[in-house]
């Protein structure tokens, strides 16, 4: 397995390249859903914000900045590393700590025991890779858990995990079940967990988009 990290910047999640044994590059769970996630939400919430007088581009860049942050703080803070917060302005950090505050009292209830977390995986079978968040035990059960900050859990967070689980199973790990954690990222958003032992469906929506994805890159290569 060949797995390249470049970081664009301290506020922008590493971007990591997945190759296969045989050198071949192959898409990102992340990349292969965003040719299914739903546009009129956000249509919706743009035009929200406008009538309100609101930028919703430095509106969205900026919560996505703290979502980001409170994301590395509960990864670092389940790695025992320090995270990082020099490029991030005070409002930024309270806002993201405020979410990582959340988290820990959530964790205050769970007995957490990590095995992987942050960790790339690729899918020689399938062609693809990752980079689940968790995988470990919360109270004794062999867990895969995904953590979210953001306004609620939406049906492509399942895929997501879904598709987290090919790479997991793959790579020697049993998983007795699955859990989507969602840490608002203030009194507005909602702190929310969905809990799942089976996630068949999800994974074949995962898998057929990943078909498309690659039809699709197979037409733009005919036409180069």
């Amino acid at each position: 397995m060949a797995v390249e990290k470049q970081k664009y910047s301290k506020k922008s999640r590493t971007h990591t390249t997945y190759k296969l044994k045989d050198g071949t590059t192959i898409p990102a769970v992340t990349t292969v859903l965003k040719l299914i996630k739903p546009a009129d939400p956000l249509i919706h919430w743009a035009w929200d914000l406008g009538m309100r007088g609101i930028d919703y581009k430095k509106h969205r860049d900026d919560l996505a900045e703290i979502g980001v942050l409170a994301h590395s703080m509960i990864l670092c803070h389940l790695k025992k590393k320090d995270c990082d917060t020099g490029e991030y302005s005070k409002r930024q950090i309270d806002k993201a700590e405020n979410c990582f505050l959340k988290y820990l009292e959530w964790e205050k209830h769970h007995k957490i025991k990590p095995i992987l977390v942050e960790k790339p995986l690729i899918s020689e079978d399938w062609g693809y890779g990752g980079q689940p968040d968790f995988y470990g035990k919360i109270d004794g059960i062999l867990t895969l858990a995904d953590f979210k900050t953001g306004k609620r859990i939406y049906d492509e967070h399942l895929y997501q995990i879904a598709a987290y689980r090919g790479l997991v199973l793959e790579a020697g790990y049993q998983i007795d079940q699955y859990l989507v954690l969602n840490i608002g990222r203030d009194e507005t958003e909602k702190f929310e967990e969905v809990k799942r032992v089976d996630l068949a469906l999800e994974e074949r929506i995962f898998y057929h988009a990943l078909e498309i994805y690659r039809t699709k890159k197979e037409i733009k290569e005919r036409r180069t």
